[in-house]
């Protein structure tokens, strides 16, 4: 199967779902379990033993990488002093992680996706505790910083796509836009603890952030080696020989949907601005400006991350009662508004606030967004096509940060946040294209 005829979405508005036709069960080997597509598919998502045991690996690995984003950017400050300096720390993590997810979601289509996460997550563990080690002895400088962030940004870079693709496969059609959902709550829920720890660790010690992650990563191991189920399907539909040309296939996968294509698009200019890593050293750098202390630079970012945990917790109902096209317009036009009100925000707190109403629709759009590449994409594409859409999604991220960092030094916040505002009103222009005013829900859309 080519990846057109593995990509290209049937729209059947108004009929009924057919992405969740029974297909014949393969033979298996004796003692394995039955495919998700058996009887006991239809239980609800929270009695599904092996998708809570990924989503709570991923819980703890996210953890472990949300606090790096807040604790680079603080030991860098400390070290350095510079914004400019802690902004090139965020973009080289997003640029490896952009780069890597490619490289990831090819190895998701052809080796074993356990092995994948296992390695990246003790490969995490180990350059952490070296990382300890020469904290505790003082013998950090600034460009070994940033090897560590690149090094654990590479490993996080890889199995993102991995463990995305996998939930295909522990979860049946029917209940991927839920699983989605509660994907996105995992996320912000890291977000919103992953800051307020980190700032209260850092008044213990530097290299305490960074145990904390390490442990992380070993738990995250541990609950990997549990999952009973295969997370891929049995029959691999990419050729034996490792191609550059099949490694970016999924780039072309994208290029050709026409749901997925001008999502992307927009996704691309949105994260220009108010990418997590850019709004965190937005947030970081301006409560520094600010006197405030570093327990409130963790609550102020997790003020943020509370937003979009909130829309989580809401996004299934979103998902179900809310016409897709509202929610990308909401969360489109949503954005240059909270930046404007950032000019005028009181306090440190208000800043992160504002951040979170920005937020709270974006797992709604994820969920959604997700939900397309599910119903449109076989499992034997899955891996490159997430890995194509990180990418996309990523791209964008190192230019908005290195920005952030450069115009608060030359300019302060004001003219950040007038930037956002501006920037994240062009992208919101791709909003209003007519594939995106009148999009299908996700599960209208289907694999020819």
């Amino acid at each position: 199967m080519t990846p057109r005829q593995a990509s290209r979405p049937v729209l059947r508005t108004g009929q009924p779902v057919v992405t969740t036709a029974r297909q014949p069960t393969p033979s298996r080997p004796p003692g394995q379990d039955p495919p998700v597509d058996s009887a006991e598919q239809f239980a609800p998502l929270i009695r599904n033993r092996d998708f809570q045991l990924l989503w709570t690996s991923r819980f703890l690995a996210g953890l472990g990488k949300e606090s790096g984003e807040v604790a680079y950017p603080l030991l860098a400050l400390l070290l350095v002093g510079s914004a400019t300096q802690a902004g090139v720390i965020g973009a080289a993590q997003v640029t490896t992680a952009m780069i890597t997810a490619v490289i990831g979601g090819s190895l998701a289509d052809r080796v074993d996706r356990r092995a994948v996460l296992l390695c990246c997550d003790l490969g995490r563990l180990t350059l952490l505790a070296l990382f300890v080690t020469l904290l505790v002895t003082q013998n950090v400088t600034f460009p070994l910083v940033v090897g560590v962030a690149v090094g654990s940004a590479a490993m996080m870079g890889v199995s993102n796509p991995v463990a995305m693709a996998s939930i295909k496969q522990l979860v049946p059609a029917s209940q991927v836009a839920e699983a989605s959902a509660q994907n996105q709550i995992r996320f912000f829920t890291t977000t919103a603890l992953g800051a307020p720890v980190t700032g209260s660790l850092f008044t213990l010690g530097r290299a305490f952030p960074f145990a904390a992650e390490a442990l992380s990563y070993l738990a995250s191991a541990v609950l990997v080696l549990f999952i009973r189920r295969p997370l891929q399907s049995h029959q691999c539909e990419v050729p034996e020989r490792w191609t550059l040309r099949d490694t970016v296939s999924g780039f072309a996968v994208l290029a050709r949907n026409p749901i997925l294509r001008p999502m992307i698009l927009w996704i691309v200019g949105f994260n220009l601005t108010f990418t997590q890593t850019g709004a965190s050293l937005a947030l970081i750098a301006t409560a520094e400006s600010q006197g405030a202390s570093h327990f409130q630079i963790g609550l102020t970012v997790s003020l943020a991350g509370t937003g979009g945990l909130v829309g989580a917790l809401f996004a299934g109902l979103v998902v179900r009662w809310v016409r897709p096209s509202t929610t990308f317009l909401a969360a489109a036009w949503s954005a240059p508004v909270c930046a404007l009100a950032l000019l005028a925000a009181p306090n440190v707190m208000s800043l992160g606030v504002l951040m979170g109403c920005v937020f709270a629709i974006v797992p709604c759009v994820n969920a959604v967004f997700h939900g397309y590449v599910a119903a449109s994409v076989t499992d034997g594409y899955q891996g490159r096509v997430l890995g194509a859409v990180t990418f996309m999604a990523l791209v964008s991220q190192p230019i908005g940060i290195l920005g952030i960092g450069v115009i608060f030094d030359r300019a302060g916040p004001d003219w950040v946040f007038l930037t956002m505002a501006l920037v994240s009103a062009l992208a919101a222009l791709f909003s209003l294209s007519p594939v995106m005013r009148d999009l299908p829900r996700p599960e209208d859309v289907s694999v020819a």
